[in-house]
């Protein structure tokens, strides 16, 4: 009898012992981090790979180190020159320092987003409409250092802030396109203003070399002429200079 009460005794420590060392036993993956707690003070980091913890007396919160991408809402803002806009962003973010994560934030990637959005409302409100729509790298670039300055007691590293979508009114959609067609015909008028203006310029330059030259517009003469001559499917009257007429008239009094 107290042969089986040893056995179910033995038996019983060694379920005990192996729960025990089963439960001190943990393993980190090579993106994570072990944050290890002992009797509630914070002792260090330790992983990755394999190690062992006290049971009961030490535990332990893994912490994820790889990029976190995160889509912030569509908020709507009001831009410095007064127009209501809807904007999204796509914030990229990763945890450099696993036990401020842990201690200084109750969920460090909500924190992220809600600070992300509150500083996406305030620099949409400090920024003009044509600023956001041509200088959108310098607006990316100043949503990274103040979201990037906020989470940084987290131990997060803000890595880029990109804005994704800006929804405009309809009313200002068209307003829009109206100054935008209005441009292009400006520049079209211009264009053509200057091209009239280049080939008066030409045509002077032309008209006072053949008034040096008096043979140069019996020459254009001529080749006008031949052109004409070219193109039988019309019929072309040409006017007829009166001073061949008059070169022609003495000679034909001689004969």
């Amino acid at each position: 009898m107290r042969v089986i009460e040893s056995l179910a005794f033995l038996f019983t420590l060694t379920i005990i012992l192996i729960s025990l060392i089963s439960a001190s036993i943990r393993i980190v993956q090579e993106y994570e981090r072990g944050v290890i707690f002992r009797l509630g003070r914070y002792v260090g980091v330790r992983g990755p790979g394999i190690f062992f913890l006290i049971p009961i007396i030490e535990r332990m919160q893994k912490v994820d180190l790889r990029v976190v991408t995160m889509e912030v809402p569509t908020q709507e803002a009001i831009t410095k020159d007064n127009v209501t806009i809807k904007v999204n962003a796509v914030v990229y973010f990763r945890v450099v320092d696993p036990a401020n994560a842990v201690i200084k934030v109750l969920d460090h990637i909500r924190a992220t987003s809600q600070l992300a959005q509150t500083t996406l409302r305030s620099v949409l409100g400090q920024s003009d409409l044509d600023e956001l729509l041509s200088h959108r790298d310098e607006i990316n670039k100043r949503l990274r250092e103040i979201i990037d300055e906020g989470t940084e007691p987290w131990g997060v590293k803000v890595n880029l802030v990109e804005i994704r979508d800006v929804e405009l009114p309809q009313s200002m959609q068209r307003a829009m396109a109206a100054q935008a067609e209005a441009e292009r015909e400006r520049r079209a008028k211009i264009i053509s203003a200057d091209g009239e203006y280049q080939a008066a310029a030409k045509l002077a330059d032309a008209a006072r070399i053949i008034a040096s030259e008096p043979a140069a517009l019996q020459l254009r003469y001529l080749q006008t002429l031949r052109e004409i001559a070219n193109d039988r499917s019309n019929i072309v009257v040409f006017p007829f200079s009166l001073d061949i007429l008059q070169q022609l008239m003495p000679q034909h009094k001689k004969e």
